[in-house]
């Protein structure tokens, strides 16, 4: 039941809602940190709109555990819900339009009454509301209007897909304020990929948005329609290793077209043997048309092929070790996957300038600190941004002092797994 924003700020103040906070991050520095961002996101939500009835959303960043560029093939991937999050504070409304205001962004407004592509709006979040709802309409779940704040601790550069998080938060408010929490999580991500595919303007799998939407650490076999998704109960703290993010610069902005190239590529394989995705296509044949396909298409998207080949693969060992609590060979197969991302995918650098290569000097700086121990490789699309390191706990505060050095105060982000997906909290 929603109450008016001075309550729920009065309630905050006085230790109300532990355990809805709890769930969030049990952890009690990150509770206190929720505490105080709620209600900063409250009072100017108040400041807004005024003292209305209102609830609060949340949905998680994602990091890729396994699977590199992957799911848009309908391989397999690994991936996790964090504890970085988008909040909105909303309050629903009678005249069909979402109004939004984002922290640090200038008001959007979506008449709900014209969900087609808006001309000159790809790349703004109004494209991302506006395809959300057509997405989870089209699905048969109505929309209506609503007011909202929304603030995130989703760094927009780390990698951790803060436009998914954004969707999925935009998903989870339609469900909480007019379906009782009931559209269920693969529409949800469902209607993400839509709105920023085919209303953002920026290609991509659907791993990002099924993991912000699940939440916890999931398998997700994407081969079928709707994917097998499998929960695994694992925590890498349990290992006595820290999951850690490092931010190298730059913007996957920039990136679209060399991101696209990948499955572009990887499609025409596929096309070779008359097969709209890799995983249509038989791993022997390609292996013994090697020779035609690279006459045809090159050696770069041969070797992609071969990536995906391997990597899908890979992910489901990297279940199967982490199920059967063989962590060795898991971060085993974690250097393996980023060996295969560097020498086969080729998405560790950008072509657009070569004395630019963040990721790569990243990679190089885990080697010699991990020293044998861990693992590290390129995280999510590549090019630019991230990298993933799995850092052993005696060496986490030397490995985040070193990439913080070498890449900024804060590039460094130490995470955890966050079992929900997109909530509402309170």
């Amino acid at each position: 039941m929603s109450e008016k924003a001075s309550r729920l700020v009065r309630g905050l103040r006085n230790g109300e809602f532990q355990e809805q906070l709890r769930r969030i991050d049990p952890h009690e520095n990150a509770m206190s940190r929720s505490r105080a961002r709620y209600i900063s996101a409250l009072e100017e939500f108040r400041r807004l709109y005024g003292d209305r009835q209102v609830e609060i959303y949340s949905a998680p960043g994602r990091t890729e555990i396994g699977g590199n560029h992957t799911d848009h093939q309908r391989g397999r991937v690994l991936a996790a819900s964090v504890n970085l999050d988008i909040i909105a504070v909303v309050s629903p409304t009678e005249d069909n339009r979402i109004t939004l205001k984002s922290e640090g962004y200038s008001p959007v407004c979506v008449n709900l009454a014209e969900l087609q592509p808006v001309h000159g709006e790809k790349g703004t979040s109004a494209a991302l509301i506006r395809g959300v709802v057509s997405g989870l309409e089209a699905a048969g779940f109505q929309a209506g209007g609503f007011q909202a704040y929304v603030t995130g601790a989703v760094p927009g550069g780390a990698g951790l897909s803060s436009s998914a998080a954004f969707e999925i938060l935009t998903g989870t408010v339609i469900s909480g304020l007019y379906h009782d929490m009931q559209i269920p999580a693969r529409i949800l991500a469902r209607a993400g990929q839509e709105a920023e595919t085919r209303y953002f303007g920026k290609p991509c799998g659907l791993m990002d948005q099924m993991a912000c939407s699940a939440g916890g650490l999931i398998y997700i076999d994407f081969a079928n329609e709707p994917p097998e998704v499998r929960r695994l109960e694992t925590d890498f703290e349990n290992f006595g290793h820290a999951l850690c993010i490092v931010e190298t610069g730059g913007s996957h902005a920039a990136m679209t077209d060399e991101y696209a190239a990948i499955p572009a590529e990887m499609c025409r394989i596929a096309g070779f043997y008359h097969k709209e995705v890799l995983a249509q296509v038989e791993p022997e044949a390609f292996w013994r048309d090697i020779p035609a396909l690279r006459k045809q298409f090159g050696d770069r998207a041969v070797l992609r092929a071969i990536h995906w080949f391997g990597e899908t693969c890979r992910v489901s060992a990297q279940a199967d070790a982490l199920e059967a609590g063989d962590f060795p060979e898991f971060l085993r197969l974690i250097r393996a996957s980023g060996n295969s991302s560097f020498q086969y995918l080729q998405n560790v650098s950008s072509r657009r300038d070569p004395r630019e290569q963040p990721i790569a000097l990243a990679l190089a700086v885990s080697d010699r600190i991990l020293d044998g121990r861990g693992a590290a490789r390129v995280h999510g699309g590549g090019f630019a941004g991230t990298i993933q390191a799995f850092v052993p706990e005696d060496l986490v505060e030397e490995y985040k002092k070193t990439l913080d050095w070498i890449f900024g105060e804060g590039a460094c982000h130490v995470l955890r797994i966050r079992k929900y997906g997109g909530m509402k909290v309170i």
